[in-house]
């Protein structure tokens, strides 16, 4: 069966459809909205109630305490002097003053140890919500985008701090509050005047600290590119896979520079904001350091005069430090909450971000495939930036039937499987499932009736038993798939062996990076070993309707090529497969052969069909099989290389090889 034929659509740009969901990588917030305040503390409301409610008892009572502290140093100090009153006084206002001492070192330490738990656990929380927004990215188009990128960096950083610091923030305003007008009463009885000075001092402290956390709120967004850029540089560095070629080429030093510059770029950015904020908090702090000797200075004064007691002297000196320190410690946390807030708005916008592809409203169960897969008139390009990757592609795979696609790099294979898989969707036109366009289709539940080996398959830091585990793990947060399934699966892919020579056999962890009760235990696999467990997660869900095999042979050695081919075609017989490869023996056995062009259909057909019909096909194929012609007989503009029979065949002249054209 050969796949439905169709000429491609005319040169030209086709009409846009509108880009799917909002653009959550856009522009940094620039306000702290109510509403984020609300879900910070909603957010960590829920992840600990009764450690909010404990921290607020322990903040208003430490509020209280360096009050009662003064008015009791004050009472105190005029029992002594005066003499008014019986020892039984002192010693009580003592006492009080002892327990009100202990109080101010004990409760900070209590407190500490509660808001610990609540980041914990606010923490916890904030990450599993952070990521389950990141899975509703179903598509790949976000974690291409470096803006994006950036804003999930900050909100994977404010996420979990955010929502309890916003709940100390608050709690120590009120606790502020409570200080200074405990306090401000105090002034109030010994200088009205010198009460106003204070407070309007403090007014110009608060605008200053706002406007300097919107601008720490910027900078951060500002260095967050050169942070990820030294982030890769770092990893770089240190990874085992660049390790060989860092080596080899001596390029350690280049790339430490490279990351190095980053670091210099984005301390800049810190050091002209923190010259700024130097210069505006020293020229406040000179402000209230004027006031504070101004109001003490007069107190002394007015003592000598006898117009205030001594104990009005200490209560006056307690409420002028008191105040400040307290208004100090207001302005600080209500720009801390400040930027907070404008960070956590970060983790609002991936959280609450609609998904990155249309979903229905009623998506349709993808049925059981029992008709074929069709590409019509279908147009893609990764961004409006970017070259159309593909032009009016229009072909069928038929049900029960293989399809080899063809092409030179960047023809548009990779971005077909893509789009099969619905990582995207097209910008025109339709691919159909069974006759049901992929966007009318639940992502998840299509995905789960597709099988496939990516070319840029993923070696997990786990080991080989969840290797090939994950293969069958959709939509549930733990490994199901029973240790017989798992061996078949890797006796199909031709890792079976491999693995159970292992130190652990399936148990065995496949990385070095982390240590353990017995760091010995881990084993780095070969290419071609890691590439078979890839095929082994992919044969692992027996219930896949589709089953795509992308380059799956490309890092094995001929013979084993051969032995996975053959194992491949037990496994396909019967079912739908889309097959890609560089090496045209691997897929020459197809039922149909789609050549791709430049984002176009450029033939299709058999084999057979194709060589017989001359085109780009054919030359593809002589240029890879005159490397393994025993004579020098046939140059690329013959169109076929000598030996080979009309219909493709291979000459027994031959030498035959795993990646011979005509092997597979």
């Amino acid at each position: 069966m050969s796949p439905t034929t169709s000429a491609g659509a005319a040169p030209g740009a086709p009409p846009e459809q509108d880009a799917a969901g909002p653009t959550v990588g856009a522009d940094a917030p620039l306000k702290a909205r109510p509403a984020a305040l609300a879900r910070a503390l909603g957010l960590a409301w829920q992840a600990g109630r009764r450690h909010v409610v404990a921290y607020a008892a322990l903040t208003l009572v430490e509020a209280v305490v360096p009050v009662a502290a003064a008015w009791l140093t004050k009472s105190a100090l005029d029992l002594v002097i005066h003499r008014t009153e019986g020892a039984t006084a002192l010693v009580v206002v003592g006492a009080a003053l002892a327990a009100a001492g202990v109080a101010a070192i004990a409760l900070p330490h209590v407190s500490r140890y509660v808001r610990q738990e609540l980041e914990r656990r606010t923490g916890r929380l904030a990450q599993d919500r952070l990521f389950a927004g990141v899975e509703r990215c179903t598509g790949l188009a976000r974690f291409e985008d470096p803006a994006f990128l950036d804003r999930l960096s900050l909100a994977h950083g404010s996420g979990g701090a955010t929502p309890s610091a916003v709940v100390a923030g608050t709690l120590a305003i009120c606790q502020g509050f409570v200080t200074v007008l405990g306090f401000l009463g105090a002034l109030l009885v010994v200088s009205p005047l010198l009460a106003g000075a204070v407070m309007v001092a403090a007014l110009p402290a608060l605008a200053a600290e706002l406007r300097l956390s919107r601008q720490r709120a910027s900078m951060m967004w500002r260095i967050g590119p050169m942070e990820r850029r030294e982030m890769f540089y770092r990893q770089l560095l240190t990874s085992v896979r660049a390790a060989k070629e860092l080596r080899l080429f001596g390029a350690g030093r280049y790339f430490r520079s490279r990351m190095n510059a980053e670091r210099v770029a984005a301390d800049a950015e810190r050091l002209h904001l923190d010259r700024r904020e130097l210069g505006v908090e020293g020229g406040l702090g000179l402000l209230s350091g004027v006031i504070a000797g101004a109001g003490l200075v007069w107190a002394l004064l007015a003592a000598r005069d006898g117009l205030i007691t001594a104990g009005d002297v200490a209560l006056l000196a307690s409420s002028i430090v008191g105040v400040q320190a307290a208004l100090a410690t207001l302005v600080d946390e209500v720009t801390m909450a400040h930027q907070q807030l404008l960070n956590f708005d970060h983790f609002l916008a991936v959280t609450g971000a609609e998904p990155d592809l249309r979903l229905p409203v009623r998506p349709v169960v993808p049925p059981a495939l029992r008709r074929g897969i069709e590409f019509r008139d279908v147009w893609f390009r990764y961004s409006p930036e970017h070259p159309w990757s593909l032009r009016g592609v229009s072909f069928t795979i038929p049900y029960g039937s293989a399809v080899g696609l063809v092409g030179k790099n960047g023809a548009g294979k990779s971005t077909i499987v893509k789009l099969l898989c619905r990582f995207y969707d097209p910008e025109r036109g339709t691919i159909l499932w069974d006759g049901v366009d992929l966007r009318d289709l639940d992502p998840a539940e299509l995905r789960g009736r597709i099988g496939a080996v990516f070319q840029d398959y993923m070696e997990y830091d786990l080991t080989a038993a969840e290797n090939i585990a994950i293969g069958d793990v959709a939509g549930r947060d733990r490994l199901t798939a029973s240790p017989a399934r798992i061996e078949d699966a890797a006796r199909r892919a031709g890792v079976h062996d491999a693995v159970s020579a292992l130190p652990r056999g399936y148990g065995t962890l496949l990385t070095r990076m982390f240590f353990g009760p017995d760091p010995e235990a881990g084993v780095v696999l070969s290419g071609g070993q890691w590439q078979r467990l890839a095929l082994a997660r992919a044969v692992l869900g027996d219930g896949r309707d589709l089953l795509i095999l992308d380059e799956p042979s490309s890092g094995l050695d001929a013979e084993a090529e051969a032995e996975i081919h053959n194992r491949l075609r037990e496994h396909r017989a019967g079912r739908t497969s889309l097959l890609i490869s560089h090496r045209l023996g691997a897929v020459r056995e197809a039922d149909a052969l789609v050549v791709l062009d430049g984002g176009r259909v450029a033939e299709q057909g058999t084999h057979e069909e194709l060589i017989a019909g001359g085109g780009l096909y054919r030359r593809l194929f002589g240029l890879q099989a005159q490397g393994y012609q025993l004579t020098d007989t046939w140059s690329p503009g013959d169109g076929s290389p000598a030996g080979d029979s009309a219909d493709g065949g291979a000459s027994p002249a031959r030498a035959r090889s795993g990646a011979d054209p005509g092997s597979a």
